[in-house]
Protein backbone atom coordinates (compact mmCIF):
# COMPACT_ATOMS: atom_id res chain seq x y z
CA UNK A 1 0.00 0.00 0.00
CA UNK A 2 0.95 3.60 -0.46
CA UNK A 3 2.66 5.42 2.34
CA UNK A 4 0.34 8.28 1.24
CA UNK A 5 -3.07 6.01 1.19
CA UNK A 6 -2.27 4.95 4.45
CA UNK A 7 -1.49 7.88 6.02
CA UNK A 8 -5.12 9.69 4.59
CA UNK A 9 -7.10 6.66 5.32
CA UNK A 10 -5.65 6.99 9.37
CA UNK A 11 -6.13 10.85 8.95
CA UNK A 12 -9.78 10.38 7.95
CA UNK A 13 -10.27 7.51 9.97
CA UNK A 14 -9.41 10.13 13.45
CA UNK A 15 -11.56 12.62 11.78
CA UNK A 16 -14.80 10.05 11.44
CA UNK A 17 -14.34 9.55 15.10
CA UNK A 18 -14.62 13.09 15.66
CA UNK A 19 -17.68 13.49 13.72
CA UNK A 20 -19.21 10.33 15.04
CA UNK A 21 -18.52 11.86 18.80
CA UNK A 22 -19.71 15.21 17.97
CA UNK A 23 -23.13 13.44 15.90
CA UNK A 24 -23.61 11.09 19.17
CA UNK A 25 -23.30 15.00 21.64
CA UNK A 26 -25.18 16.69 19.46
CA UNK A 27 -28.44 13.96 18.95
CA UNK A 28 -28.16 13.15 22.79
CA UNK A 29 -28.87 16.67 23.67
CA UNK A 30 -31.70 16.69 21.40
CA UNK A 31 -33.76 13.40 22.45
CA UNK A 32 -31.72 12.46 25.69
CA UNK A 33 -29.67 9.46 26.61
CA UNK A 34 -32.42 7.06 27.28
CA UNK A 35 -32.22 5.04 23.58
CA UNK A 36 -28.81 5.90 22.09
CA UNK A 37 -29.85 7.39 19.29
CA UNK A 38 -27.05 9.05 17.98
CA UNK A 39 -24.94 5.73 17.39
CA UNK A 40 -28.22 4.76 15.66
CA UNK A 41 -28.74 7.28 13.64
CA UNK A 42 -24.45 7.47 12.96
CA UNK A 43 -24.53 3.58 11.58
CA UNK A 44 -27.45 3.92 9.74
CA UNK A 45 -26.11 7.48 7.78
CA UNK A 46 -22.66 5.72 7.49
CA UNK A 47 -24.38 2.22 6.07
CA UNK A 48 -25.65 4.91 3.61
CA UNK A 49 -22.72 6.81 2.77
CA UNK A 50 -20.10 3.68 2.62
CA UNK A 51 -22.52 2.43 0.16
CA UNK A 52 -23.03 5.46 -1.79
CA UNK A 53 -19.07 5.50 -1.87
CA UNK A 54 -18.46 2.53 -2.40
CA UNK A 55 -20.14 2.29 -5.44
CA UNK A 56 -20.30 5.99 -6.67
CA UNK A 57 -16.57 6.46 -6.01
CA UNK A 58 -14.84 3.08 -6.01
CA UNK A 59 -11.30 4.89 -6.07
CA UNK A 60 -12.14 6.54 -3.21
CA UNK A 61 -13.29 3.97 -1.29
CA UNK A 62 -10.73 3.22 0.66
CA UNK A 63 -9.70 6.51 2.12
CA UNK A 64 -13.60 7.58 2.38
CA UNK A 65 -14.80 4.35 2.97
CA UNK A 66 -12.44 2.63 5.62
CA UNK A 67 -10.68 5.77 6.81
CA UNK A 68 -13.20 8.17 7.51
CA UNK A 69 -16.69 6.17 7.48
CA UNK A 70 -14.79 3.49 9.61
CA UNK A 71 -13.93 6.03 12.25
CA UNK A 72 -17.33 7.38 11.43
CA UNK A 73 -19.47 4.26 12.51
CA UNK A 74 -19.18 1.73 15.19
CA UNK A 75 -20.25 -1.95 16.05
CA UNK A 76 -18.82 -2.25 18.92
CA UNK A 77 -20.25 0.75 20.59
CA UNK A 78 -23.53 -0.09 19.08
CA UNK A 79 -23.40 -3.39 20.57
CA UNK A 80 -22.46 -2.00 24.09
CA UNK A 81 -25.21 0.26 23.65
CA UNK A 82 -27.53 -2.74 23.46
CA UNK A 83 -26.30 -5.07 25.94
CA UNK A 84 -26.63 -2.06 28.45
CA UNK A 85 -30.08 -2.00 27.69
CA UNK A 86 -30.75 -5.48 28.32
CA UNK A 87 -29.07 -5.43 31.43
CA UNK A 88 -30.98 -2.41 32.61
CA UNK A 89 -34.11 -4.01 31.88
CA UNK A 90 -35.06 -2.44 28.48
CA UNK A 91 -35.29 -5.90 25.94
CA UNK A 92 -37.62 -4.38 24.08
CA UNK A 93 -35.34 -1.09 23.44
CA UNK A 94 -32.28 -3.26 23.10
CA UNK A 95 -34.27 -5.64 20.87
CA UNK A 96 -35.36 -2.50 18.90
CA UNK A 97 -31.68 -0.71 18.95
CA UNK A 98 -30.06 -4.60 17.29
CA UNK A 99 -32.87 -5.28 15.04
CA UNK A 100 -33.35 -1.86 13.97
CA UNK A 101 -30.22 -1.00 13.49
CA UNK A 102 -29.47 -3.88 11.05
CA UNK A 103 -32.27 -3.58 9.14
CA UNK A 104 -31.85 0.26 8.88
CA UNK A 105 -28.73 0.30 7.86
CA UNK A 106 -29.04 -2.85 5.33
CA UNK A 107 -32.18 -0.43 3.67
CA UNK A 108 -29.11 2.24 4.08
CA UNK A 109 -26.42 1.07 2.79
CA UNK A 110 -29.08 -0.64 -0.42
CA UNK A 111 -30.04 2.69 -1.45
CA UNK A 112 -26.84 4.20 -0.81
CA UNK A 113 -25.63 1.84 -3.83
CA UNK A 114 -28.63 2.40 -6.10
CA UNK A 115 -27.85 6.47 -5.27
CA UNK A 116 -24.14 5.70 -6.22
CA UNK A 117 -25.17 3.74 -9.14
CA UNK A 118 -27.06 6.20 -10.83
CA UNK A 119 -24.92 8.97 -10.18
CA UNK A 120 -21.77 6.73 -11.80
Amino acid sequence: MNPLLFLGAALAGGAGAVLRYLADVGVARFAGRRFPWGIFLVNISGSFALGLVATALPDEAFVLGAGLLGGYTTFSTAMLDTVALWRDGEGRAAAANAVGMLALGLVAAGLGMALGAALR
